[in-house]
């Protein structure tokens, strides 16, 4: 059933729900999100308010159908998963959106709030993990920081690239190569890698890895220092995704107290 009002249109069925309004970002641009959940009043719900914070917004109520309409040629700036879904999960449906080639930022929005699913959407290669009871609000401010961390920079080339040996770092789309392999790294870990890496042989405090995280002064963690171990997992689950490539992979150094740095000999080994 189709239904039209004023400047909305609204069409909805058993598996999908398109919202499109006039609501604009700061820039003039909607943001073109893709929301897939399987409990419809949710999904309608929590649609119908992201429309209210300027997002246009298509719905599904499963893997399948988003992978349809991706396969038209829809695209979208970010995509939220539910965890539970019907036929296919939302974290085996990540790696299924990669495979396709589809590199749009993924966030999953999920009651499973344990660290164990956490990790294991990072791992997976989600860019962020909400949990529902954080609200709307929260959600689309969290949306709307990521989409405008990964705009591509008016001036960028196409293809432009940085090159430190093994690694490449395709800037205009945030993947990280080591030899011609996608090492499937989330934003937040790229930035790292690349942080890393523009200052190879260079000594990179905690502090500043941190920062490349979230923002300069953002404090996390038990005690003053407690960001360090933020920081410790994140490098340790980027460690993990460079050695599935490449066992022999070392090129991360950690200074025990400081921080990290990317070791300049081992980046121009060749493949």
């Amino acid at each position: 059933m189709t239904t039209q009002t004023g400047e909305s249109n609204s069409v909805s069925g058993s598996s999908s729900l398109m919202v499109n309004l006039a609501d604009t970002t700061e820039d003039g641009r909607q943001i073109r999100l893709i929301f897939v959940d399987d409990d419809d009043l949710y999904r309608e719900a929590l649609v119908a308010e992201l429309v209210e914070y300027g997002f246009a917004v298509a719905a599904f109520a499963d893997g399948a159908s988003m992978l349809e309409y991706l396969a038209t040629g829809a695209s979208a700036d970010i995509i939220v998963l539910d965890w539970n879904l019907p036929a296919l999960a939302g974290i085996d449906l990540l790696p299924k959106l990669r495979r396709r080639g589809v590199v749009v930022p993924v966030v999953f929005l999920t009651s499973r709030s344990a660290p164990v699913y956490e990790n294991m959407a990072f791992d997976r290669g989600a860019i962020d993990f909400v949990d529902k009871t954080r609200g709307v609000p929260i959600l689309a401010k969290r949306l709307k920081v990521i989409v405008e961390s990964t705009k591509r920079p008016a001036a960028m080339a196409a293809d432009e690239s940085l090159q430190y040996g093994r690694l490449t770092l395709k800037l205009h789309i945030s993947r990280a190569y080591w030899g011609e392999v996608d090492v499937n790294l989330t934003l937040s870990e790229f930035n790292i890698v690349r942080l890393l890496a523009s200052n190879t042989g260079e000594h990179v405090t905690y502090r500043a890895v941190y920062d490349c995280m979230h923002h300069e002064g953002f404090i996390a963690g038990s005690g003053e220092d407690g960001y360090r171990t933020n920081v410790r997992s994140s490098i340790k689950r980027i460690r993990n995704k460079f050695r599935a490539i490449d066992p022999d992979f070392a090129a991360i150094e950690n200074f025990p107290s400081f921080g990290y740095r990317w070791n300049q000999s081992t980046q121009q080994q060749s493949g």
